[in-house]
């Protein structure tokens, strides 16, 4: 493979992101103009864009005898698909307090990016031992999509908060 190539099939995944960011957005939207709880909303979302990541690269782990455009084309749309966190984590802060989004989001962002310090050392040495990417990458990362579905779905809210307000 030449590095042309791979620079063209690098820029996939955020184009896709661009489209389905636009529908991900229309959704959400429209669900929230409907009637349908924004917490609900939300949590919908976000669990699109965490399970959809997981399932294809479970789907790019297995040996299905898939010729490599067709997994790169598998990743390539759960990565895109992941973009729904737009209309799930991403709007919370704002949903939460208005005036505190700000802080809200750097206070996740920076507890979400440890994993991500430690996932590459981790990512490392899985590989140096298992000789295996499906190990070493998809397995640790289809863990995390999971866990992070599950701890999504039983805490995550959009309820307005008072951070200013002293009992």
């Amino acid at each position: 493979m030449n590095r042309l190539f791979i620079c063209k099939v690098s820029v996939l995944p955020p184009l896709a992101s661009i489209f389905v960011t636009t529908i991900a957005s229309q959704l959400a939207d429209n669900l929230i103009a409907n009637g349908v709880e924004t917490t609900t909303v939300r949590k919908i979302c976000q669990t699109i864009a965490f399970l959809s990541p997981a399932l294809c690269m479970t789907l790019s782990s297995l040996d299905l005898g898939l010729p490599p455009w067709e997994i790169v084309g598998i990743l390539t749309g759960g990565l895109a698909l992941s973009s729904f966190a737009l209309s799930g984590l991403y709007c919370t802060h704002q949903d939460m307090s208005p005036e505190y989004a700000s802080i809200l989001l750097g206070i996740t962002n920076t507890v979400g990016a440890v994993p991500g310090i430690i996932g590459v050392a981790l990512t490392g040495s899985l590989l140096d031992s298992t000789h295996s990417w499906s190990l070493s990458l998809f397995a640790p990362s289809i863990f995390f999509y999971l866990t992070g579905t599950i701890v999504w779905l039983a805490f995550a809210s959009s309820k307005p908060q008072s951070f200013s307000k002293i009992d």
